[in-house]
């Protein structure tokens, strides 16, 4: 029994376009080789879950597949399939006799491609050249079509995500250097026209679409256009107040702390944040007082003459 596609993806038949494509997501990043460098099986369940979403992400790739026209590689099935369940007419026919088999008008007959069976001479041999539009079997045509798209998925650090930068990629034998835009968001499709798959009768070619994938980083995170980091401060930083660096994407800083400073409390760094078309962001430096990990006998001492404070609101 042949795959299934949707089973590779781990979705149902049902599934939505959006929920295909989170599905795909969450595998290529799973399975992507350059997460999985010790692992060279990885690299074949990758490149399964790429063809699987090759076909069900686009509708009418998608449409065939649950029609039976096309296999889980993307090969027409045959006749029948192809055709969508045909009858016979009387209608004369291109080759000259009555009764050949032809599609109904519903059928994927209408729009399929003769070439992708038999090649370019079929056409030649019955008078139609390589550019002329050969109509028959029940309207089909050769038509000029757009090569297909190819689907990428690149993993970047998070400061090339947020400062930009390039990294280069294999792409049908050819070393492109790709270039990821400041602001890049995890999840965001990167398009590179005219890379992708030649066109049929003079089409362009298609696209190549790279979803990008940014790693965590150790500190950093991200609100929106913000980046969010929490900074240890100790307790005679809280209670009397200091001056600290802090990390940003574009170096260390210099940040004071104000006396009785309490855990949660937050500094802003006015344009420290996430840069791209819709403005520039700013960096939120959450404290969080962290105690002494050895016994310190002076502070305990000083903390215990201070009087009896209660803090709590409930």
């Amino acid at each position: 029994m042949g795959k299934d596609l949707y089973s590779i993806l781990g979705v149902s038949k049902t599934a939505t376009k959006a929920e295909i494509k989170t599905a795909y997501h969450k595998l290529a990043r799973k399975y992507h080789p350059d997460v999985n460098k010790d692992n060279p099986q990885a690299a074949d369940k990758f490149k399964e879950v790429s063809a699987a979403y090759d076909i069900l992400g686009d509708d009418e790739k998608r449409k065939q597949y649950d029609n039976n026209e096309i296999d889980a590689d993307g090969k027409p099935t045959g006749f029948g399939a192809g055709f969508g369940g045909g009858t016979y007419s009387g209608a004369e026919n291109p080759f000259g006799q009555r009764g050949f088999y032809s599609s109904s008008s519903s059928g994927a007959g209408a729009n399929f491609d003769f070439s992708s069976i038999f090649g370019d001479d079929i056409f030649s041999a019955f008078g139609g050249g390589t550019q002329g539009a050969y109509q028959g079997f029940g309207g089909s045509s050769r038509r000029v079509r757009k090569g297909e798209d190819i689907n990428y998925t690149m993993c970047i650090d998070f400061l090339t995500a947020v400062k930009g930068g390039e990294r280069q990629v294999l792409l049908n034998g050819k070393n492109i250097n790709v270039k990821i835009p400041s602001g890049t968001v995890d999840g965001q499709t990167l398009r590179l026209k005219g890379l992708g798959n030649p066109g049929h009768y003079g089409g362009e070619n298609g696209d190549v679409l790279i979803t990008l994938n940014v790693e965590k980083h150790p500190y950093f995170s991200l609100d929106g256009q913000n980046i969010l980091i929490e900074l240890p401060i100790s307790i005679k930083e809280a209670v009397l107040g200091a001056k600290v660096t802090v990390p940003t994407i574009d170096g260390q800083v210099m940040v004071k702390i104000p006396p009785y400073a309490s855990s949660g409390d937050k500094l802003r760094l006015k344009g420290k944040g996430l840069k791209n078309r819709n403005g520039v962001g700013d960096q939120l430096v959450s404290l969080r007082i962290v105690s002494p990990r050895n016994k310190n006998a002076d502070l305990e001492k000083v903390l215990q003459s201070l009087p009896d404070e209660n803090v709590r609101t409930f």
